[in-house]
């Protein structure tokens, strides 16, 4: 199987850090995001991965290129100016040969097991929705019970992986978001699906805080083992 990475942000949220270093860089527990990423990736025997890169490329390549031992063949889509999700998976849908592949944010850290969506086209992963504020349950007008980052039963949320097929790609626009665009009109005509993935652990990273939560729950769950054989 393939699989493309979109790695191409500036990471805004997460300045100064990104003024000097692309997301993809950040090291969680002392190991970047990209190479949890590829080692995630390389366990479901992912053996080709596109990164599309547009902020920072050098600085990615020249990491992959020393480190230099993850055992997958690692392409690299540059992007010369920002192309949007859509756009950077239909540029590096060139280099896919597979009648279909996966996607992942540059941002995300997880364990969904990615054989379950596979079995399904053009498959977006859903996890349950949770609170970034403490909850607080109230009885008789006193609060009763105070818990952190709740999850909402019946809410699902995109978790940022798909498994999409070649055939997709010619509907992706050269340029935007395939979210906001390509996503949408799928679902409309009822050819988009999901797998539903409770109980798993999994971080976007996207503030200052979001790196030392993941960090602390790699550490904790120890999530090396899960990644490296």
């Amino acid at each position: 199987m393939n699989a493309i990475i979109l790695a191409g942000g500036k990471g805004k949220r997460l300045k100064p850090v990104t003024d000097y270093v692309p997301k993809s860089l950040i090291p969680l527990d002392n190991i970047p995001i990209i190479e949890w990423q590829i080692r995630y990736l390389k366990k479901f025997r992912v053996n080709t991965i596109i990164i599309c890169t547009g902020y920072k490329t050098e600085q990615i390549e020249n990491y992959l290129k020393i480190k230099n031992n993850f055992g997958v063949k690692i392409i690299f889509s540059k992007e010369k100016i920002p192309l949007g999700t859509a756009g950077a998976i239909k540029q590096a849908a060139k280099h896919i040969k597979e009648k279909s592949f996966f996607v992942l944010n540059g941002d995300i850290i997880t364990n969904i097991d990615i054989r379950k969506l596979q079995k399904m086209q053009n498959s977006i992963a859903a996890i349950p929705l949770k609170t970034k504020f403490g909850i607080i349950e109230i009885n008789d007008g006193k609060v009763s019970k105070f818990s952190e980052k709740k999850e909402i039963s019946n809410l699902w949320m995109n978790a940022g992986l798909y498994h999409l097929t070649k055939n997709l790609v010619k509907d992706l626009p050269k340029k935007g978001d395939i979210e906001k665009t390509t996503f949408p009109n799928y679902a409309k005509k009822g050819k988009l699906n999901h797998i539903k993935f409770k109980s798993i652990f999994w971080h976007s990273i996207d503030s200052h805080k979001d790196i030392e939560e993941c960090t602390s729950e790699i550490k904790s769950k120890k999530f090396i083992k899960f990644v490296v054989k």
